[in-house]
């Protein structure tokens, strides 16, 4: 049954998740500090479009297959562990790349969206929520809509934080030297949260 004290414990358990730090939140930070908040606008849309349509799957039995070949989650974090190194090697010289328009460019809506596949924490946001959330005496779809719908509203204004928050940092990076230290810097928290992914 759908009813405050759920809708509360969810809201709540979708915030913690979403406004922590993460791979989403590491790249959404790099993305606002280098092209700016509108820009990284289909980066935010994408996280959460990707993130409802993994819930739903979820919710009718893709996370079943987890627990019957555990190794697919092993897997999906050498994906992201490689795909995350990956970004943290192009951020270096990037800020230069992106002043001179001779390249780079944010993440598009979908491609946030498919990341959303190899991302564990977002996997384990799902799982979680379709089995410890998911109200088991309303009817089936209503449950269902109930999930994704709450995830959409909760999960863009909580990773904003972040993006808004690099965006923020632009105006400290008007030199080449600040510049050279951000990029160093981000790539480091990017491979960090890169390994922190692999070791979970």
């Amino acid at each position: 049954m759908i009813d405050f004290q759920l809708l509360s414990a969810l809201v709540t358990y979708y915030f913690i998740m979403f406004a922590t730090p993460g791979p989403n939140n590491a790249m959404l930070t790099a993305s606002g500090l280098k092209f700016g908040f509108v820009r990284t606008l289909p980066h935010l849309i994408g996280i959460p479009l990707g993130h409802i349509f993994q819930i739903g799957l979820v919710c009718y039995g893709l996370g079943n297959l987890f627990l019957l070949f555990p190794q697919l989650q092993f897997y999906m974090k050498i994906l992201c562990f490689i795909y995350l190194l990956y970004l943290s090697w192009k951020i270096i010289g990037s800020f230069s790349l992106v002043e001179k328009d001779t390249g780079g460019r944010p993440l598009k809506f979908y491609e946030a969206s498919l990341f959303q596949f190899i991302n564990p924490k977002a996997w384990t946001v799902a799982i979680t929520v379709a089995s410890g959330f998911f109200p088991t005496e309303e009817n089936f779809l209503v449950a269902t809509i109930f999930l994704v719908v709450t995830a959409a509203i909760v999960c863009f204004p909580s990773i904003c934080i972040w993006a808004i928050f690099g965006n923020s940092l632009r105006i400290f990076i008007k030199n080449t030297k600040t510049k050279k230290i951000t990029e160093y810097i981000l790539a480091v928290l990017l491979v960090l949260t890169a390994i922190v992914v692999l070791l979970k």
